[in-house]
């Protein structure tokens, strides 16, 4: 009786401690269906101000991981990137939203040519097939640094075969985003943003002689990663949003509301 009673008591402690080190809610293992991605903070912070008195055509020709770092895997060889390699799309959509500016397309410029090209093997006139759109400003840089475990660190408490801890760790990514104006070749400014990447561990266990010849044992816990592609993404926001207020700053664009003499500071979260 009085083992069963500190069997008991023991299972009692060990739900206690699950209910209780629950600091990350945990995640739904239910099948979702596909989502549009949240427009960010620092996005719609960006669209609530007056837009430009006159968009700005603009040129990426690539913004790419120049790190070429791998995803760090113990005791394995990875093929993975550590970023990701779409950075130049996330850029111009950005770019898009932000209604400052009108990219113009250069990443596939090739395929673009080839299309025009069939038009006019196919009888299109060259009146039909105007001329490309062409650039006032080329945006160049990339993402440059990702830094690993900048930051570790954990807490745990074991009693009596009863325990639980948490750990977390910290990346880093910094991105470069540069203007370059187009008829002179003149790097008008350049700015850098960086984004922490957040990962955390959870686990609780039981480990325990019930009898001389029974142990009991359970563990139970889960982990959640920040993705990185979300995390560059909201770097890149940021940058495009200091530059757009860098740029109205030193009198290279203005806004619809001459009133205005620059946006407000935006911060990364």
């Amino acid at each position: 009786m009085t083992k069963l009673f500190s069997q008991s008591i023991a299972l009692m402690c060990f739900l206690g401690l699950l209910s209780g080190c629950s600091l990350i809610p945990k995640p739904d293992l239910n099948l979702t269906a596909a989502q549009v991605n949240p427009t960010s903070e620092t996005m719609l912070a960006l669209q609530a101000q007056s837009g430009p008195k006159y968009p700005i055509p603009v040129a990426v020709y690539s913004f790419r991981d120049q790190t070429g770092q791998y995803k760090p895997q113990a005791n394995v060889s990875s093929f993975s990137t550590a970023v990701t390699q779409g950075a130049t799309s996330m850029l111009i959509q950005t770019l898009l939203e932000s209604k400052w500016f009108i990219p113009v397309e250069r990443e596939g410029l090739q395929n673009l040519l080839t299309e025009r090209k069939i038009s006019k093997k196919q009888g299109t006139k060259d009146d039909d097939v105007p001329s490309l759109s062409n650039a006032r400003l080329l945006l160049e840089g990339g993402i440059i640094s990702y830094e690993t475990n900048t930051s570790t660190g954990g807490a745990g408490v074991e009693y009596y075969g009863i325990g639980a801890s948490e750990m977390y760790r910290e990346d880093q990514v910094t991105i470069y985003l540069r203007a370059v104006d187009v008829h002179t070749g003149k790097v008008m400014m350049s700015v850098s943003t960086t984004k922490r990447v957040l990962s955390q561990e959870m686990r609780a266990g039981l480990f325990r002689f019930t009898s001389l010849n029974r142990l009991a044992e359970a563990e139970v816990g889960f982990t959640t990663n920040e993705p990185v592609q979300f995390c560059v993404l909201q770097a890149i926001e940021l940058a495009v949003a200091e530059m757009i207020e860098k740029g109205i700053k030193q009198g290279y664009w203005q806004a619809v509301d001459d009133s205005q003499a620059s946006m407000t500071s935006i911060e990364a979260s």
